[in-house]
């Protein structure tokens, strides 16, 4: 019974980006991102056909948690009123593009003081496999699973040419052990979040990171005992990188025991009536799209 995680924010900002904006409601209400998101939705689960589905949301796009550790934490994406900086004509989609996905009966979550990143990797720990999870971001590769058999679903190409990620995967992506991705980003860093990793490590650095060391521990050890996989110029960098390595694994490792709510993940089954599904695709303009996802469950 395959379980398929949406990472909802990354499929409304791709729907967003790819789908013209000249797509609206007979009011004038932008929809595109909501009808690219319904489209990927129908599209996905008529390639994977999962039995159970979440679309997975932000309970907080920069947790406190997170934002105490490191005050930098994404700061990169604040506006002048301290809020996430969003297109304007995607914002007013999102509160519309979520009654569609209630009308129709799916499972929506979100965990107040999490990111969806935390709720998909909880999900993906906590809940038995197959699981496949829907993102365009890498920092999901780190929950990637052969034993249990959770892959992640890639959108960085499009959903047409996506990739379907296993360890294998990013062994040949990035020349590391699979399953120490998430290590490898903790040195390397991610500017779209905010995280510098250490000063003067990049791909390369953190690849031969990855190769010799199981963790951060391990790596820290390892230069202050001049391991000879290390360069003198990679040893300098890792120890004065201390004191953000301290705080990495928590900081970049995603949140796996969150306590998630007891409800079913199974997709929605046929309501008795439509109407309330057809007055929304009516209302704002979605045409085919809804009619593509009604069709793709089966309805």
């Amino acid at each position: 019974m395959t379980l398929m995680l949406l990472d909802s924010a990354s499929l409304w900002y791709r729907a967003y980006y790819g789908m013209p904006d000249t797509l609206v409601a007979p009011d004038g209400t932008p929809v595109n991102a909501i009808r690219g998101y319904l489209d990927m939705t129908a599209k996905l689960i008529t390639q994977y056909k999962p039995k159970r589905l979440v679309a997975c949301i932000e309970g907080d796009w920069r947790p406190s948690w997170r934002v105490e550790l490191f005050p930098e934490y994404k700061a990169n994406r604040v506006d002048d009123t301290g809020q996430e900086e969003e297109p304007d004509t995607l914002a007013p989609q999102i509160p519309i593009l979520l009654d569609v996905m209630d009308a129709f009966g799916f499972t929506v979550i979100g965990i107040d003081d999490y990111e969806a990143d935390d709720v998909i990797a909880s999900f993906s720990v906590q809940e038995e496999g197959p699981v496949r999870i829907v993102t365009g971001d890498r920092d999901l590769f780190q929950m990637v699973d052969d034993k249990r058999n959770v892959k992640v679903i890639y959108l960085a190409k499009g959903l047409s040419q996506h990739d379907l990620v296993d360890l294998r995967w990013i062994a040949k992506r990035y020349e590391i052990p699979g399953d120490r991705y998430g290590l490898f980003a903790m040195f390397r860093g991610d500017p779209s979040d905010g995280l510098p990793g250490v000063k003067g490590i990049g791909v390369k650095g953190a690849a031969v990171i990855a190769n010799h060391f199981e963790n951060v521990d391990e790596a820290l050890e390892a230069a202050q005992k001049g391991h000879p996989a290390l360069t003198p110029a990679l040893i300098k960098r890792i120890l004065k990188g201390r004191d953000y390595l301290t705080i990495a694994p928590r900081l970049v490792q995603c949140a796996i025991n969150i306590s998630l709510p007891q409800v079913s993940l199974a997709l929605p089954s046929k309501p008795a009536d439509l109407s309330a599904i057809y007055e929304l695709q009516k209302r704002f303009g979605l045409g085919a799209s809804v009619d593509r996802l009604i069709a793709a469950l089966g309805w």
